[in-house]
């Protein structure tokens, strides 16, 4: 069975930075996809915190962009090649939405990278997550949509419960 989170990680990522996209240039786009990356990949590994949830979630398939294109008034994939589009069908809103809401409350990013501690993802969180939970002016300037707390709040609100709960002291591991 597939347990690797990464092609969910990857299409969910791009799609954050596709919707919030980087303030221009080279390096600024390292950056946002950096920190969507480094936000995506707490969020997933918190989601699908062992084996089996990743296995079963490579089965089956995350859902896809469909809603989130919805709320942010992205484009439908109707409109190009499945080419172009069939990446998206690996986004997970649920992951998207954690992610949304670690990138725009530092308190938040640090209980869930504390949290990720006790899962089986193996990570040196200090190192991992720098971006995530310590942004300096550039990563800021270069993420400044991606990071804006208005401008995440329709994808962040839509599963900010859920992850409350699964950051609540105490719950089971398992998804």
């Amino acid at each position: 069975m597939l347990t690797d989170l990464s092609p969910l990680i990857a299409a969910t990522a791009r799609w954050l930075t596709g919707a919030y996209p980087h303030s221009g240039g080279a390096l600024a786009s390292a950056l946002c996809e950096a920190q969507a990356r480094q936000a995506v990949t707490a969020a997933a590994w918190l989601r699908y915190p062992t084996e089996i949830d990743a296995g079963l979630v490579t089965m089956a398939g995350p859902g896809g962009a469909g809603r989130l294109d919805w709320i942010t008034g992205a484009e439908p994939a109707d409109d190009h090649p499945a080419e172009e589009w069939a990446w998206r069908t690996w986004v997970d809103e649920v992951v998207a939405s954690w992610a949304a809401a670690l990138l725009t409350d530092p308190e938040l990013a640090g209980l869930a990278v504390a949290a990720l501690a006790d899962g089986e993802h193996s990570a040196d969180t200090t190192a991992e997550f720098r971006r995530l939970l310590a942004p300096d002016d550039g990563d800021r300037r270069a993420a400044a949509l991606l990071r804006h707390p208005d401008l995440l709040a329709p994808v962040a609100g839509l599963h900010h419960d859920q992850l409350l709960d699964r950051l609540t002291p105490g719950r089971s591991l398992a998804a």
